[in-house]
Formats: C-alpha cells, sequence, structure tokens
C-alpha cells in the first residue's frame, strides 16, 4: 500500500508525527476495504482458503495444476456452486496477495466444464411457505404466547412473541434471513392503523450500498405490525437490533441473531407446530411463499419485482412457485372445449 509521500511529511505542522499519520490514513484506508466486503463473504472465503490448505493439504500461493486437481478431487461430493466460490475464495487470495491468479487459467476453466458436464445438479429450492401453512403457524404461536402467560413463563413468552414477528415480517415483506438479522428498531417507524416502515442501509440487492426504505401494511390479520409492536413491546425494546436471543432465563441479548441460525430456528418452529417435511423448509421460504401468493393474486411480474426489491425478472421467476405447475388446468379446459 502507498504510504504518505515524504515531501508532505516535510511540510507537516510543527509537533505533528508523520509517521503516526501515515499510519492512521492507512488504518482508515483498511477499514474501508473491509467495509466492502460482507461479513458473510468474509467468512466464508475464510472457510474455504481453510478448506483447501489445511483439509485437502493445498499449497499457497498454489499453480493452475494444483487447483484443477483440487476441483477434481471434489467433483462428486461438492455441488458446483460450492466449487465455483471455492476459486472466488482462491482467487481473492491470491490477488490480495499480489500473486497471480491460477483460477483463471484455461486448464481449471475447462476442469470445472468437464465436472458440469459430467456431474450435472438440479437447482434445489426451498419449499415455499403456503398461506394457509403461515396461519396454521400463527395460530400455533399465538396458542403458546397464551400459555405461556398462564403459567407466567417469561422464557418462552418472549421467544415466540419474537419468534411471531419475525415470521410474518419475513413472510410479507419477502426478506432474507441476513435481512431480517439486519434490522434495526431505530430504522423502523410505525403509523397506526396504515403500516409500517423499514430502512435497510445495505442489503444482497443493494449492491450500492445506498440503503433502502421498505413498506408493510398493516393487515386484519396475520398483521406484521401489530406483531412487531408485540415483540417490541414485550421487550422493552427501543433501540439496537430488532430480532435477538432470549436465553433460558427469559433475558433478551444484545446482539442480533445470526443469519445462519435462522433456518434452524424455523425448521424448530415449524416442526413444533405440526408441519409435514418441516426439513425441506428454510428461510427462503418466507420469500418464496410471499411470492408464490402474490403472483396467484395477480400480481404481475414489475409490481413483485418493486416490492421485494428484485432487479431482474429472472430473480423473481425463480421464486414463484406455479399454482398450476403441471399445466393440467390449462390443459383440461382445453380438452373440455374440443381443441385438438
Amino acid at each position: 500500500m502507498t504510504r504518505p509521500d515524504p515531501a508532505d511529511q516535510q511540510n507537516a505542522p510543527p509537533g505533528s508525527d508523520p509517521g503516526a499519520a501515515g499510519d492512521a490514513a492507512v488504518s482508515k484506508v483498511a477499514r474501508y476495504l473491509e467495509a466492502a466486503t460482507r461479513d458473510n463473504t468474509r467468512r466464508s472465503y475464510r472457510q474455504a482458503i481453510e478448506h483447501f490448505e489445511v483439509t485437502w493439504g493445498g499449497l499457497l500461493p498454489a499453480t493452475a495444476d494444483s487447483v484443477a486437481c483440487y476441483l477434481a478431487d471434489h467433483a462428486q461430493t461438492h455441488a458446483i456452486n460450492t466449487l465455483r466460490q471455492r476459486l472466488a475464495a482462491l482467487s481473492r487470495w491470491h490477488q490480495d496477495q499480489g500473486f497471480p491468479d491460477p483460477t483463471k487459467a484455461a486448464l481449471v476453466k475447462q476442469v470445472l466444464k468437464g465436472i458440469r458436464e459430467v456431474h450435472p445438479a438440479r437447482e434445489r429450492q426451498a419449499r415455499p411457505l403456503q398461506l394457509e401453512q403461515l396461519a396454521r403457524l400463527v395460530d400455533w404461536l399465538e396458542r403458546s404466547i397464551g400459555e405461556a402467560r398462564t403459567r407466567d413463563d417469561r422464557k418462552t413468552l418472549l421467544a415466540m412473541t419474537r419468534n411471531k414477528a419475525l415470521v410474518l415480517i419475513g413472510f410479507w415483506r419477502g426478506f432474507r434471513s441476513d435481512e431480517l438479522c439486519r434490522l434495526r428498531i431505530e430504522h423502523i417507524e410505525v403509523q397506526p392503523g396504515t403500516g409500517m416502515t423499514l430502512y435497510l442501509p445495505r442489503s444482497k440487492s443493494d449492491r450500492d450500498s445506498r440503503g433502502r426504505t421498505y413498506r408493510t401494511p398493516a393487515l386484519s390479520r396475520l398483521c406484521p405490525v401489530t406483531a412487531y409492536q408485540d415483540w417490541v413491546g414485550a421487550a422493552f425494546l427501543d433501540d439496537g437490533p430488532l430480532f435477538r436471543r432470549v436465553s433460558r432465563w427469559g433475558q433478551v441479548g444484545d446482539e442480533a441473531l445470526s443469519p445462519g441460525s435462522v433456518v434452524a430456528l424455523l425448521r424448530r418452529l415449524f416442526r413444533d407446530a405440526g408441519l409435514t417435511e418441516p426439513d425441506s423448509y428454510s428461510s427462503h421460504s418466507l420469500r418464496r411463499g410471499f411470492a408464490t401468493w402474490a403472483s396467484a393474486n395477480q400480481w404481475d411480474v414489475k409490481a413483485l419485482m418493486a416490492y421485494v426489491g428484485w432487479r431482474d425478472a429472472k430473480s423473481a421467476l425463480r421464486y414463484i412457485e406455479q399454482a398450476d405447475s403441471f399445466a393440467g388446468l390449462r390443459i383440461e379446459a382445453a380438452l373440455s372445449g374440443g381443441a385438438e
């Protein structure tokens, strides 16, 4: 990294320490460079480098041959997207350390292409949470809240009140788990009887980190606004992360839930509420569920993209589960009409 010019140091104000000023500048630059990469990305890159170097026994800096061998050794056990993520991490490491990037070699690209051909993988998508399943889950949560209140079980009362707010906001806003975990109370405003606004300084679809305000309506049932008010009221929260851990003693933590914990939390709720195949759901089930519901209720793709925050129609369509997925209704209608 370029250090301050010696000529500039000679012109520094009397009594100042040019070396300290330079170190401070470097520290600031490092801080902003770190902020440019999301926490989840840094974590996954660290894990990928550790897997290559420690688990597999690769040497860094790597050669194109060793990277190709690494891909070949894991072709049958790792999804193609996982292999791509590992390549991205290796590429980033070599660039950051000033070494030639072996992942860009023709050999590596050809091996990856061959893996796609030999081991084609069907894209796995989370099962969408249908509205009737959401209603069933919320009914169970409300019963659990009522029973906890009766027996003065503060831990269960708080946890289930939080879970109800998380599920309803996640569904009606189509939020990802990382977006739910990034919500802060000071960035939320409630307009009684109308709805609430939720501001996120950044998200996956907000690549320029400009921030975005989302609006959520107050509803006659399954209301996310009422669920939010119930949670912050029960937990006596007025700032900081919205969704937090609740200890076994009924104490609400200061830190936000981690995105990685949301899937396990939801599956446990679905299982306890009696939903079938709870392990087929993930945090994306809330997002896919809303997209499917909106599509079935005549939302066009453009309106759905604007509401959820998708940047292109392809992203939106990936989340929509067609109500007539086998086209049976259309075919039967044509047959009954005598069409050939």
